[in-house]
């Protein structure tokens, strides 16, 4: 039997035109998405750092992103559509990170974006394209103060969130572990972002509190051959220990740069250095005196379900900054997204919360937990995820609270040495606060 497609298309056109007539007369207002039949696949956009100085973290966490959307299709996907990941590299730079986000919006269309490593990348591309987009944007990493200031100051509309603690906890923590070990002239070394700034004066703050000093505290500018300038401005104030906030490409320099110099090796490194590539680039045998603190997972089946996954599919330590955060941060939209009565920015941005609600059933990490969320979600259960990092669970401003640990390097491997819950952390807050 031949179809007249003119006829058909003319006849759908006016079936759906009346119908939406129709809508627009009884004052229902039809978000931009709801509009059209639901469209597959659904897109959830990426930003991340896959180039530059952070470039091996970034490829990390991009895998991690990857392993969350294989789970989320093989749970059954959003409102039934299998989904895909647009994923564009950042390079650790702002305006690249903005057209990225641009790009992502206005061609692919995502629903929603993870982005990014970096709180110098994540913020603008917030400020200047996710916010006014109306698109949400959850960020793996990010841990500046700035992003809760521009949430409490309404300048975000409720789209930012985030899967890892602020600043505080990279700050405070690292300070009391130095003091401990009898550190009182410190100098620091932080890359010159939102993030590093943040960083420092949380430390500075928290050392000086604890009868310390910062002798000295120096900038610097990302993606440099040398750091012999930065690194003897830090020297001529004759720290006993130095404490280096970067990533691992430049901290690497800028760490093997310190010890040809004569610096000292008690070093205190921040969480993006907790990576098998900084230790094989600085060389194990100098850092055998360094420690480090970085966000941690609660421990429980959640998280063994992606440390398994993860290393059974990469063939790699699921170890490392980002990794278990970038998880949650794609499991976080594929829930939301299935809650979310339509897929408009709005709806899914007010369904974010709920996929920690109280009382809501327990679902985990895994495609068979996904699933299962899915299947409650469908029928008005209100669901509590626990993913790869523990609890998932937003504040007002987009921000969530977790354990925290300690590490050092013994011999060429990472080995954390210290657990700390989040009730314990939250208690140094309140001592370093008061």
């Amino acid at each position: 039997m031949r179809i007249n497609r003119t006829r058909a298309a003319s006849g759908l056109a006016g079936i759906v035109g009346a119908t939406i007539g129709s809508l627009l007369m009884a004052g229902q207002a039809i978000p931009a998405r709801a509009a059209e039949a639901q469209a597959c696949p659904v897109k959830i956009g990426g930003v991340l750092p896959l180039t530059g100085s952070m470039g091996q973290v970034g490829k990390n966490i991009a895998s991690s992103a990857q392993l969350a959307i294989k789970h989320i299709n093989e749970g059954g996907g959003i409102k039934g559509c299998p989904v895909e990941f647009a994923l564009r590299d950042d390079q650790g730079q702002p305006n690249v990170g903005v057209d990225a986000a641009k790009y992502l919006i206005d061609v692919e269309h995502v629903s929603a974006i993870t982005a990014s490593v970096s709180s110098g990348v994540t913020i603008p591309i917030l400020t200047s394209v996710t916010a006014a987009a109306k698109i949400p944007q959850i960020s793996c990493c990010s841990s500046a103060p700035v992003l809760t200031s521009l949430a409490k100051e309404g300048k975000t509309g409720g789209y930012f969130f985030r899967t890892f603690p602020a600043a505080k906890n990279l700050a405070y923590l690292p300070a009391m572990l130095a003091a401990d070990r009898g550190y009182k002239r410190i100098a620091i070394i932080y890359v010159n972002t939102d993030y590093g700034t943040g960083v420092v004066k949380d430390f500075t703050h928290a050392t000086e509190k604890l009868g310390g000093t910062i002798v000295k505290a120096v900038a610097y500018n990302e993606n440099q051959a040398s750091y012999r300038a930065e690194v003897s401005a830090a020297l001529a104030e004759k720290p006993d220990a130095m404490l280096l906030v970067a990533f691992p490409q430049d901290g690497a320099t800028i760490a093997r740069d310190w010890i040809a110099l004569g610096g000292t090796q008690n070093l205190i490194l921040n969480n993006a250095l907790r990576s098998p590539d900084f230790v094989k680039a600085v060389g194990a045998k100098f850092l055998q005196k360094a420690f480090g603190t970085d966000a941690a997972s609660v421990e429980g089946p959640s998280v063994a379900t992606f440390k398994s996954a993860y290393e059974g599919a990469y063939k790699v330590s699921s170890d490392g900054p980002g990794i278990y955060s970038e998880y949650d941060a794609v499991m976080v939209l594929g829930l939301a997204m299935n809650i979310a009565p339509d897929l408009s920015g709005p709806a899914i941005r007010d369904s974010i919360r709920k996929v920690h609600a109280a009382g809501g059933a327990p679902v985990g990490a895994g495609p068979d937990e996904f699933k299962k969320a899915v299947e409650l979600i469908k029928k008005g259960t209100p669901i509590k995820f626990t993913g790869a990092t523990g609890p998932i669970e937003f504040d007002a401003y987009g921000d969530v609270s977790g354990p925290a640990i300690s590490w050092h390097i013994e011999n060429s491997d990472l080995v954390i040495d210290r657990r700390f819950t989040a009730e314990v952390l939250q208690k140094i807050f309140k001592d370093f606060d008061s």
